[in-house]
C-alpha cells in the first residue's frame, strides 16, 4: 500500500508518499506544474512496489489538472472534499497549517480510508465549460447589479424615481426600457422644459427610433411626475456625461450577462439529462443550465442524500443521552452556489404556484404550517433534489440501455 498525500496549490504541489506503520518512502517536497516536473511525478508514483492510491483536496480550481494528468496517466486518484481531511483526527495535539503538514495529513487520510476512496472521474469538456461559464456568469450578474444601483444612485441626484416609470421586462440584448429613458432624458428638464404636447411628441419619436410601444396617457403620467420632481444636480455637461457613463457600464454588463445566458442553455442542451432537466417545474433556460453545472455528473453520487449533502441541505441531527433536539439547521457544508441556484428555483415556485407540482405542494404544506421561511424553502430545496436525482439517475439508466441495445 502506497499512500500518495498531495497538497496542491497555484503553480505547484507538495508531494509525500506513506506506507502503513509511518514508513517513509518519500518526504514531502514541492514539485512545480510544469510538464517535465510532473512527468518526474508520474515516473516515480509508477516505479513504487504494490498498490498505489494518490489523494488530494478538491480545493478551487487548482486541483483538477493534476487530478486529470495523474488521472491520464493510469494512476488511481481521489479528490475528496476538504472538510473530510480537516476533520480527520490524527492523535495529534499540534495542529500545524503548513503545505508538508497538510501533505502529510491527506497521506494518512489515505490508509486510514484505503478501501473507501473513489476513483476521480474528472468532468468531461462540456461540463468544465458550463461551471465556468456559471461562476462567470454569477460575476457578471453582481457586476450588473452594481452597475444598475449606481446609475439609480446618480438618478437621485437628477430624475428621482425614473427608474421606476416603466416595469417592461428586459430585451433578449439585456436592454431595458427605463435605461434607454434615461440616457436620452437624463435630467429631470429635459422632460419639464419642453411643454406637455412637445414632450408628448418626442416621447413617441423617441419609442419609434428605440421600438417600444408608445402610450399618450403613459406620456402624460411621466411628465405629470417629473413636473413635481427635485434635481440636486444642475443640467449640464457633466452630470450628462456621468449618467450616460453609468448607462454605459450597465448596458455592456447587461449585454454579457444575456451572451452568457444564451451561451450557457446552448452548452446545456448537449448534455444527456438537459430534457427531463428542463421539464421539471421552476427551471428554465436560465435556472436549468446553473443547475446541471452545480451538480454536475449526478451518476457519481450513490445515493440521494449525498446529493443533498452536497447541496448543503440536508437536515442535521443533535443527540445525546436522552436529549435529541428536534429542529436542526441544515448543515451547510456543500456547494454554495448551488444552494443559491435552489433558493431561486423555490422562489420562482413559491411566486407560480403549480398546483400540479409536488415540491410547491410540500413547501405550501410546511409554510401552512406555521413554519418559517428558510425552514419551507430549505425543505422544498432538498425534496426538489430527491426528484431530481431519481428522475436524471433513471433517464440516464434507460438511455444507457438504449443505446446497448
Amino acid at each position: 500500500m502506497n499512500a500518495v498525500g498531495i497538497d496542491v496549490s497555484k503553480g505547484k504541489s507538495t508531494v509525500t508518499i506513506r506506507r502503513p506503520g509511518n514508513e517513509v518512502l518519500l518526504p514531502p517536497c514541492d514539485f512545480p506544474h510544469t510538464q517535465s516536473c510532473i512527468n518526474g511525478l508520474i515516473e516515480q508514483i509508477k516505479s513504487l512496489d504494490g498498490e498505489t492510491k494518490v489523494c488530494m483536496e478538491h480545493t478551487g480550481r487548482y486541483y483538477e489538472p493534476v487530478a486529470s494528468w495523474l488521472s491520464d496517466a493510469g494512476i488511481f486518484v481521489s479528490a475528496v472534499n476538504p472538510i473530510l481531511i480537516k476533520e480527520f483526527g490524527d492523535d495529534s495535539l499540534r495542529t500545524p497549517k503548513t503545505d508538508k503538514a497538510d501533505a502529510k495529513k491527506i497521506a494518512r487520510y489515505t490508509l486510514d480510508r484505503w478501501t473507501n476512496l473513489k476513483q476521480y472521474n474528472h468532468m468531461d469538456e462540456i461540463r468544465s465549460q458550463l461551471k465556468t461559464m456559471n461562476r462567470q456568469f454569477g460575476f457578471y450578474m453582481d457586476h450588473k447589479t452594481a452597475m444598475k444601483n449606481n446609475l439609480i444612485a446618480l438618478l437621485d441626484q437628477t430624475y428621482p424615481s425614473a427608474n421606476d416609470f416603466f416595469d417592461s421586462p428586459a430585451r433578449s440584448d439585456g436592454s431595458q426600457k427605463w435605461v434607454d429613458f434615461v440616457h436620452t432624458y437624463w435630467h429631470v428638464d429635459c422632460v419639464r422644459g419642453r411643454s406637455p404636447e412637445a414632450f408628448a411628441q418626442h416621447y413617441q419619436d423617441w419609442c419609434r427610433r428605440k421600438g417600444y410601444n408608445f402610450s399618450a396617457s403613459k406620456a402624460e403620467t411621466i411628465y405629470n411626475r417629473s413636473s413635481d420632481l427635485i434635481a440636486v444636480f444642475p443640467k449640464d455637461n457633466t452630470t450628462k456625461v456621468l449618467i450616460r457613463q453609468a448607462v454605459a457600464m450597465l448596458n455592456a454588463a447587461s449585454a454579457t450577462v444575456e451572451s452568457l445566458r444564451l451561451k450557457m442553455d446552448e452548452t446545456a442542451s448537449a448534455l444527456p439529462e438537459y430534457p427531463v432537466v428542463m421539464a421539471m417545474h421552476g427551471v428554465g433556460p436560465s435556472l436549468g443550465p446553473q443547475l446541471m453545472a452545480e451538480i454536475g455528473d449526478v451518476t457519481r453520487f450513490t445515493h440521494r442524500e449525498a446529493l443533498t449533502a452536497f447541496a448543503g441541505v440536508d437536515p442535521g441531527s443533535k443527540q445525546s443521552g436522552k436529549h435529541e433536539q428536534k429542529s436542526v439547521c441544515t448543515s451547510k457544508k456543500g456547494s454554495p452556489n448551488l444552494r443559491k441556484t435552489l433558493f431561486q428555483i423555490m422562489a420562482g415556485l413559491i411566486k407560480r404556484s403549480p398546483a400540479d407540482d409536488p415540491v410547491y405542494a410540500f413547501m405550501d404544506k410546511k409554510r401552512a404550517q406555521g413554519k418559517p421561511y428558510y425552514v419551507y424553502m430549505t425543505a422544498g430545496a432538498n425534496k426538489f433534489l430527491r426528484i431530481y436525482y431519481d428522475r436524471v439517475k433513471e433517464y440516464l439508466s434507460t438511455d444507457t440501455e438504449a443505446d446497448n441495445a
